[in-house]
């Protein structure tokens, strides 16, 4: 779906939540513990809860970096919040959700962030050196209440051509700030989260749109120059047959 990565949940469940996605990430990621830049997440059972919930965070593969007086830190990874975090954050927010389906919630909300960090590797390395270290997350924002120009957009197209177009919203954004250690520069992506069809297997599916903002002149080559390297990816497909050329085309299979 117009540069997305398309994936389907990597969990295995029988009785998987009723509810798509909705309302964004619970997690309030503007008060953040100043020791270590992390959410500060109780982990104390709700009264009303009806069963009790791990309280063991995970460790994602996205790294960030402590700053020092010195300088940049040891390489750190971020820490998803545990189940029980996780759904002490969604009854604060109002989006009540059974207690037995939150660990499958968790797994999947962990998956699609490490899917959508993957997706910004792939726009780094369009840029990156041979000598350069690996980019890091340096902070993020949810912002499920501002659609994206370009959610926008395609919003329009499904309204004027609904039989190509999908006319569903995002159920959730993300502004994230990627730090390039070579200089420090800053790049902020934008990521868009859509609800697809369920997989044939049942599973819920997902599709990311990750880019980079349009803030810088860079930016913009870049975005430019993948739009065209997938035009000719589709003139190909169409015209010459599958194209066995890779590194372009955003599309990845999870489950």
């Amino acid at each position: 779906m117009h540069n997305s990565a398309s994936t389907g949940s990597p969990v295995q469940h029988n009785d998987p939540p009723a509810a798509k996605p909705s309302g964004g990430c619970p997690i309030d990621h503007s008060s953040l513990n100043p020791a270590n830049q992390m959410p500060n997440l109780p982990q104390t059972p709700m009264s009303s809860q009806s069963i009790g919930l791990p309280t063991e965070r995970t460790m994602s593969s996205i790294p960030r970096a402590v700053d020092t007086e010195a300088g940049t830190g040891p390489r750190q990874t971020w820490e998803y919040p545990s189940p029980q975090q996780f759904y002490n954050a969604l009854v604060r927010k109002g989006m009540e959700t059974p207690a037995e389906h939150v660990e499958t919630v968790v797994e999947i909300h962990n998956f699609l962030n490490e899917r959508a960090w993957g997706e910004v590797l792939k726009w780094e390395k369009r840029v990156a050196q041979d000598s350069d270290d690996e980019p890091h997350l340096a902070r993020f924002k949810g912002r499920p209440g501002e659609m994206s120009p370009k959610a926008r957009f395609w919003m329009l197209a499904g309204w004027l051509l609904p039989s190509r177009f999908n006319t569903e919203p995002p159920f959730d954004r993300h502004d994230w700030i990627v730090r390039r250690p070579r200089d420090g520069t800053e790049v902020r992506y934008v990521i868009d989260y859509y609800s697809t069809p369920p997989t044939p297997d049942g599973a819920p599916g997902f599709a990311l749109d990750v880019r980079p903002a349009l803030d810088s002149f860079q930016s913009i080559q870049q975005r430019v120059a993948v739009g065209m390297d997938d035009v000719w990816e589709e003139l190909r497909e169409k015209g010459w047959g599958k194209s066995n050329r890779g590194g372009n085309t955003r599309k990845v299979v999870g489950g």
